[in-house]
């Protein structure tokens, strides 16, 4: 019976809903985390009927056919790249980005990943870094004697050293755009990657058109709605029990046959 696999792709597609919304949750507390959204599409059509063809010869063709569909797949899962609240935390190291735009951070391969993680740090040389160690580019060190960070809305670092009255600037960050921001592929690690699908990352500093800026003692929060994820994970639950209800239903017609041929 076809609705015994209608059914079954039915809680596939719901179980992969679940996984979806339950790392969403995971990850509710997650710095510069992007919900994710799981899409589906039905599957091919079985035709019993073909509209559009007369049943004979000089009739009129009939209106509507008859076509089957044979179930869901899953079309995509979509980070939806919105901006997350700004949580002031106080510390000189710690950027949001208030806007549009990427960090451009360089792994231990040198693959060049692009994060909106603002929890930096600066490693033993001084350099700015992200929390697992990636340097941040371009380079940005700060001298040892460094007592005072300023980091303004345009990305200029300034340090004022234990030696001087007058803060000195040591850089400027970068950023990058994309064309299409859900097109990245996600390394973990709040990292992201260019991909075919992204485009070419267009390099820019904060405050540029089309850019966001930088907010010093910031962090973007995740934006993951506790609530919406809730409602949608019981929406979730409910669309698996209808489908398994479905193959019970299929389950006890084909009972109901094998017991009338005995």
């Amino acid at each position: 019976m076809k609705s015994l696999a209608i059914a079954a792709t039915g809680m596939s597609a719901q179980q992969l809903n679940v996984e979806v919304i339950a790392n969403n949750i995971a990850n509710m507390n997650t710095t510069g985390f992007k919900r994710a959204r799981a899409e589906f599409t039905d599957l091919l059509y079985q035709a019993e009927r073909v509209q559009g063809i007369p049943n004979r010869t000089g009739e009129d063709p009939i209106p509507e056919g008859a076509q089957l569909g044979l179930g869901v797949r899953t079309a995509a899962i979509r980070n939806l790249h919105t901006q997350g609240n700004l949580d002031n935390t106080g510390n000189d190291f710690d950027m949001a980005i208030d806007g549009r735009g990427w960090f451009v951070v360089t792994n231990a391969e040198g693959e060049t990943l692009y994060t909106r993680a603002g929890a930096f740090n600066t490693n033993g040389e001084g350099r700015l870094v992200t929390a697992d160690g990636y340097p941040v580019e371009p380079a940005i060190v700060f001298p040892s004697d460094t007592v005072d960070v300023q980091i303004n809305e345009d990305g200029e670092v300034y340090a004022l050293l234990d030696s001087q009255t007058n803060p000195q600037k040591l850089g400027q960050l970068q950023m990058a755009v994309f064309a299409n921001d859900a097109g990245l592929e996600a390394k973990g690690g709040n990292l992201f990657k260019e991909t075919n699908a992204s485009g070419t990352p267009i390099d820019g500093v904060p405050g540029d058109a089309g850019f966001g800026r930088i907010r010093q003692g910031y962090l973007e929060t995740s934006n993951v709605d506790p609530v919406k994820e809730i409602t949608s994970l019981i929406n979730a639950q409910r669309g698996y029990e209808m489908n398994s209800k479905v193959i019970k239903a299929a389950d006890d017609m084909a009972g109901v046959v094998t017991q009338g041929i005995r």
